[in-house]
C-alpha cells in the first residue's frame, strides 16, 4: 500500500505551466508522485507527457508554477546531486553509441565522480549489480551497435540502474519492441520496484501496459490534467472518451481484475 501523505510525497508539482517558443505545451499541471509508487502519465499524442517528464530531471528549465523533489525546489538542485536522486531513460531512437555495453553502464555513475577520478568498487559493484538484474551481463562486452533493440533498451536501463538514483523517469520504454521484449522490460521493472523499492514515473501510449502495471495513471490532454486516479477508475468506456475523445471498446482481463481495451472493428458509413 503506497503511503500518499505529504511527507512521502518524491515529485510535487503544483499548477506548472511551460511554453515552447510561442506555444503552451502545459497549462496549470498539479499532481503528487510518491515513494515506492508506478505512475504511468499517459494521453493522446501532443498532450506534453514527454515534455512533463523532461521537465522533472530538468532537461526544460523554465515554466510557471513550481515542482518540488522531496520537498525542495528542483531547481536548487545542482546536475550531479539531482542525477543522485532522479534517473532518465530516453525514447529509444536510431542513435548508437560507440561503446560496449559495460562501457556505457559505467557512464551512469558519472554522478559519483570527479573529473580526474575513476570508478571505485562501490560503482563496480553498482554496475555488476546493474547488469545482472537486467540481463546484460550475457553481452557485456559487445557493442551497443550490434544489439537488438529490446537488448538496447535493456541496457539503456541498466546504466539509469547503476546511478542508484531513487526515481526512475521513462520515456516510453517499450516503443517499437516486440511482445516477448515488451514482456521482458514490463517484468524487469516490476523487479526493480520490488526489489528497491524504486520510484517510476513512465509515460507511454499502451493504456492497457499502464493500467496492468501501475500504482496510478495521469493523463494529460491539450497540456492539461484530465485524470488522475486508479487503473480501475481509468478504464471505463466514459472516461477513456472524454480524454481521447473517440469511442472505446473494453473487456474484462482474463485474470487481472479490470477491464482492458481490445480494438474496435472498422464502422463503414452506408
Amino acid at each position: 500500500m503506497i503511503d500518499r501523505s505529504a511527507e512521502n510525497a518524491v515529485f510535487e508539482i503544483n499548477r506548472f505551466s511551460l511554453c515552447l517558443g510561442k506555444k503552451e505545451i502545459l497549462r496549470d499541471v498539479s499532481f503528487a508522485v510518491y515513494r515506492g509508487e508506478y505512475l504511468s502519465i499517459v494521453g493522446p499524442n501532443g498532450a506534453g507527457k514527454t515534455t512533463l517528464l523532461r521537465c522533472f530531471d530538468r532537461l526544460l528549465l523554465g515554466g510557471m508554477g513550481w515542482i518540488r523533489l522531496f520537498g525542495r525546489p528542483l531547481e536548487e538542485y545542482r546536475r550531479k546531486e539531482l542525477a543522485r536522486r532522479v534517473a532518465y531513460v530516453p525514447q529509444a531512437d536510431a542513435r548508437l553509441f560507440p561503446f560496449t555495453v559495460e562501457q556505457f553502464v559505467v557512464m551512469g555513475r558519472y554522478p559519483y565522480l570527479t573529473p580526474f577520478s575513476s570508478i571505485d568498487r562501490g560503482g563496480r559493484q553498482a554496475v555488476r549489480e546493474a547488469l545482472d538484474v537486467t540481463g546484460t551481463r550475457p553481452f557485456a562486452e559487445r557493442r551497443l551497435d550490434t544489439l537488438s533493440g529490446g537488448e538496447r533498451q535493456k541496457v539503456y536501463i541498466a546504466a539509469a540502474l547503476a546511478q542508484q538514483a531513487d526515481v526512475l523517469l521513462l520515456d516510453e520504454p517499450t516503443t517499437f519492441l516486440d511482445y516477448r521484449h515488451q514482456a521482458e522490460i514490463r517484468d524487469l521493472l516490476a523487479r526493480v520496484k520490488e526489489r528497491s523499492g524504486t520510484t517510476i514515473v513512465s509515460v507511454t501510449h499502451d493504456l492497457n501496459q499502464a493500467a496492468l502495471d501501475s500504482d496510478r495513471l495521469v493523463a494529460l490532454c491539450d497540456g492539461s490534467v484530465a485524470f488522475c486516479g486508479t487503473p480501475g477508475e481509468i478504464m471505463r468506456p466514459d472516461v477513456l472518451q472524454r480524454i481521447y475523445r473517440t469511442p472505446f471498446l473494453l473487456v474484462d482481463h482474463p485474470r487481472a481484475k479490470l477491464p482492458v481495451i481490445v480494438p474496435r472493428t472498422p464502422e463503414t458509413q452506408p
